[in-house]
């Protein structure tokens, strides 16, 4: 499954929003510094569609907006 999904780093909350159009607006609390933010992202999709972290690789990791690929 692929998914559109738009990060906000450096939030002060974790919460994944889903959009009408089908993507994903996704707060992550780390910074984008050093993979971080998307190590966060990875974790908590994982939780989110219940599937292990390796089911998940990124598209576009210095984006904010990102396709994400979740093998099921």
């Amino acid at each position: 499954m692929l998914i559109k999904v738009k990060v906000k780093p450096g939030s002060s909350k974790q919460e994944i929003i889903k959009q009408q159009d089908g993507s994903y607006l996704i707060f992550l609390k780390k910074e984008a510094k050093k993979g971080k933010a998307n190590a966060e992202l990875i974790n908590l999709l994982a939780k989110h569609f219940k599937v292990c972290v390796s089911d998940i690789s990124i598209k576009g990791k210095t984006s904010r907006e990102k396709l994400v690929e979740i093998r099921e």
